[in-house]
């Protein structure tokens, strides 16, 4: 049996898996990111994480591997440069992983950014599947998203295409970690909504941190001050959102991650203040959905990514003749990997699965 290995590589976790064909996680590893160390440190983690893989038996049976990492991502020059992992910046990940000694020599590692791996997931088989046209969002501790454009996921050149986190919609905004002002990502990630509510005055449980969890937690109790967190968050999440809309004409937005895993005290100010925003006929009404596949969309999708090989701005390694090829093209092609079957309720195989079967919050 063909075994995809798959990374996923954020601000908070370093998380891998190995992932039979069928799209059904075999095992998994995980590490926490040391976000403020050195490069070295940083790539400890992700060693750790490769090592554990590959003492699982399946791992003998590895044909590919793909990488998804927070961006800014290179794709064709093999690089990350996370806004939220100051420590990598122009790090060429993929030889490093490449390097390990347990990467058998015909494995070459493939490497999207982490929104572009969820989208890949999702429209693959989550909440964006048979889809045209859709944006797809990670909201945690940055936030990255994806776009599929008439049927087929569009990285763009570089592999960066839909980084929505970085539309800037304050002028006056506060400073991102990327140097700009008024960023989604500095008001709508996880980070930002605790460090809001925190900064207004609200305190988390005695001997707690600060989360978004928590401030979701406050708000669904009804404290005014971790609502408007939220609703601040769900301001900027809709301006950015109409703009996309404005710009590509979209049917659908699923937003995964860890912040949306907050349900409606989320997604029903998003919904409202989406019609504020999208008031052009052609943008009212697009829905705003949950992902899925939840917090392993990442690696499904670094899955989808090792399976197709190589992402181009064409979608896939071989164009338009590639795309135009069979459902086993892969679903970065627009198909899914050889041997996937959707099955009723978003598992390829068509039976539960709990570790990868889609839940809607």
């Amino acid at each position: 049996m063909a075994v995809y290995g798959a990374l996923d590589i954020g601000g908070t976790k370093i998380a891998g898996a190995l992932v039979g064909p069928s799209g059904r996680l075999i095992t998994r590893a995980q590490r926490p990111t040391p976000a403020r160390e050195s490069a070295a440190v940083l790539m400890g983690a992700v060693t750790g994480v490769l090592d554990d893989l590959s003492a699982h038996p399946a791992w003998h049976d590895l044909g590919c591997l793909g990488i998804a990492s927070a961006g800014p991502v290179d794709t064709a020059a093999g690089t990350v440069s996370p806004v939220n992992i100051p420590g990598w910046r122009g790090f060429p990940l993929v030889d490093r992983v490449r390097a390990h000694p347990r990467v058998p020599p015909h494995v070459a590692p493939v490497l999207v950014g982490d929104a572009v791996a969820m989208t890949a997931a999702e429209h693959w088989r989550g909440a964006a599947r048979g889809v045209d046209n859709a944006l797809c969002m990670v909201v945690s501790t940055g936030v990255g998203g994806g776009l599929v454009l008439n049927g087929r996921l569009h990285p763009g050149r570089s592999g960066n295409a839909g980084h929505i986190g970085h539309i800037s919609v304050d002028l006056r905004g506060p400073r991102c970690a990327c140097g700009a002002r008024g960023c989604v990502e500095g008001m709508a990630s996880g980070t930002a909504i605790a460090a809001y509510a925190r900064a207004e005055g609200w305190q988390p449980p005695a001997g707690g941190a600060a989360t978004a969890a928590d401030v979701a937690a406050a708000a669904r109790a009804g404290d005014a001050t971790a609502r408007a967190a939220y609703d601040r968050a769900a301001q900027a999440l809709a301006a950015a959102i109409a703009a996309t809309i404005a710009m590509v004409e979209l049917d659908l937005v699923v937003i995964g991650g860890g912040v949306a895993q907050a349900g409606d005290t989320l997604f029903a100010p998003l919904r409202r203040r989406m019609e504020e925003y999208a008031v052009l006929d052609f943008a009212r009404g697009v829905p705003v959905v949950p992902a899925e596949l939840e917090l392993d969309a990442g690696l499904i999708g670094a899955a989808a990514a090792a399976a197709a090989g190589p992402v181009t701005g064409a979608g896939h390694p071989d164009g338009d003749a590639g795309h135009r090829r069979a459902a086993g093209a892969g679903p970065l092609a627009g198909g899914q990997p050889s041997g996937g079957v959707v099955g009723a309720r978003g598992d390829l195989t068509g039976d539960p699965d709990p570790v990868v079967a889609g839940v809607r919050p």
